[in-house]
């Protein structure tokens, strides 16, 4: 399980990076939450794929591997990652935190766009937000939008932990994003009518 501490320690290690980065998944929900509402088995962060290098050069001596067909595989060091592929990992000794899973994320100069349908897209002003300990965060909206594909027993409990904390345009934007991805998902009686 992650603690605190070691998302302390994330923003730490990633604190001279000069790129968008924010952590994701179940901790983005948490952070937005301002408590721990559930174990997690892991800290997820995202980049935009733009990035991918100055990452790699930030973290230089690290050894990487990219998810391709749900294997890993070595991530040669010139080699530039393209859609479908999405996850990298990243590994190190001797230092905090040793071991990042980065989930690349795209974007236009001035938009967030959804891996999975480009045409959803967000301002990037809006899906970065800060916790209480100054750790920088994806959008609830989006993290959900992710978890709506093939929700588990913990998506369903993160959703229905944030949703109704969720502002009224970031639920109308969730629920037309999930409405063009998903049409007729569940989740979208709990949403705001658009």
């Amino acid at each position: 399980m992650e603690s605190v501490s070691e998302l302390v320690n994330l923003s730490r290690l990633l604190n001279d990076f000069r790129q968008y980065w924010f952590v994701a998944g179940g901790w983005a929900i948490d952070l937005f939450i301002g408590d721990i509402t559930r174990v997690h088995k892991d800290i997820e962060i995202a980049i935009f794929r733009k990035d991918q290098s100055s990452l790699r050069e930030y973290l230089f001596g690290w050894e990487f591997t990219k998810v391709v067909n749900g294997k890993m595989e070595p991530w040669n060091e010139d080699e530039w990652l393209e859609l479908p592929i999405h996850e990298i990992h990243a590994h190190t000794k001797n230092t905090l935190f040793s071991e990042l899973e980065i989930l690349l994320d795209e974007s236009s100069q001035s938009e967030w766009r959804f891996r999975r349908n480009l045409n959803i897209a967000r301002p990037l002003s809006m899906i970065r937000l800060r916790s209480d300990i100054d750790v920088p965060f994806l959008a609830p909206e989006i993290v959900l939008l992710y978890k709506a594909k093939n929700p588990r027993s913990k998506d369903e409990d993160d959703f229905y932990r944030v949703c109704r904390l969720l502002d009224e345009e970031r639920q109308v934007w969730l629920k037309q994003a999930i409405t063009v991805c998903h049409p007729g998902h569940y989740w979208l009686r709990e949403l705001h009518a658009s």
